[in-house]
């Protein structure tokens, strides 16, 4: 090839190279410290637990390998799947309930109304309130005989309740109200999950509130006002505009709430009392008995480390199956 013919590299992009290794660097560290917290707090702690499961640790120590013997017994641990039952009761309730009750509430602080700040604040005080006082408090409203919850039923005519203390499952105390027999097995959550449940929802039913006003507000007002003009009422408005549009939020919001209720561990710990996941274990769900089997049980790290592993195995096929199934539905532009 001729002196003259052979290609060169301009100078403009030499120049570009440095520029974009530069911005890849700067780009580096700005994700540096986010990164470095997920994987120390975050992936470090899952690998290590995937690790411990497959040995005898007590008191902290290792004391053998196991393989999957632990695993092997947790098929046969009573006390697993009633904490599994439980937890699934838990989610079961609390996702629809916060989903619909969260929507609707913010449907109605989205309106032009008067004091409007002041209604959106107190709907998320709860959220910024302390859990150990929060959990006092609805401890005080549940007591069987100076709660205030009591005190409204029995001016309304109906019996006392021992809420925090009852073990029998609400659907058998609805059947045995009315006369009907009913199978053991079908007697739904306890009582006492069930306050629990009530609890928490009104605990964290805020945060939502505010994703789905964040959502509602971000629909231009055009679409309303061309349904309007078309002779939409409130109910089509809100299944052919509204519903779609805030479709992401919903699934943000499914998707989140699910993963928490799987987690919730802190008001079953404050509320239950002694023993913990009282009465009778209908209140002990999945995190609490991790936490028992590596804390309070001779320090079992390697059983309590398998729990875990279910529970984060559990939690991840559901995120999944939510992704491939409800994102289909969800309208991004």
């Amino acid at each position: 090839m001729d002196e003259g013919k052979r290609p060169h590299l301009s100078a403009e992009r030499v120049s570009r190279k440095p520029g974009k290794v530069r911005k890849f660097l700067y780009a580096m560290a700005y994700i540096a410290p986010a990164a470095i917290v997920i994987i120390v707090f975050r992936v470090v702690p899952i690998i290590a637990a995937f690790g411990v499961s497959f040995f005898y640790v007590m008191m902290g120590k290792i004391v053998g390998f196991s393989g999957l013997a632990q695993y092997g017994m947790l098929l046969s641990d009573s006390e697993f799947w009633l904490s599994l039952l439980n937890t699934t009761y838990f989610v079961i309730a609390t996702v629809p309930l916060s989903l619909f009750l969260s929507l609707i509430i913010a449907v109605l602080l989205n309106q032009k109304i008067r004091a409007l700040g002041f209604y959106r604040t107190i709907y998320f005080l709860p959220v910024v309130t302390s859990l150990v006082a929060v959990a006092i408090v609805w401890k005080w409203i549940y007591h069987p005989r100076l709660g205030l919850l009591n005190s409204f039923m029995g001016s309304l005519g109906i019996d006392h309740m021992m809420w925090l203390e009852e073990p029998q499952g609400v659907f058998s105390m609805l059947a045995a109200s009315v006369g009907i027999a009913w199978p053991k097995w079908l007697g739904g959550p306890s009582l006492a999950l069930v306050a629990i449940i009530i609890t928490n929802l009104w605990r964290g039913i805020g945060y939502n509130i505010i994703l789905f006003l964040a959502g509602l507000q971000n629909i231009p007002n055009e679409y309303y006002e061309a349904a309007k003009i078309d002779g939409a009422g409130r109910v089509q408005t809100f299944w052919k505009i509204t519903w779609p549009l805030i479709s992401p939020t919903t699934f943000y919001v499914v998707i989140m709430t699910t993963i928490v209720s799987f987690q919730v561990f802190t008001l079953v710990y404050l509320m239950t009392g002694s023993p913990v996941g009282g009465p009778l274990g209908t209140t002990k769900v999945l995190v609490y008995y991790i936490f028992e089997k590596g804390f309070e049980s001779g320090g079992d790290m390697g059983y309590a480390s398998c729990v875990a592993l279910v529970l984060f195995i559990i939690v991840l096929s559901l995120t999944l199956f939510q992704r491939k199934v409800i994102e289909k539905r969800v309208h991004y532009s």
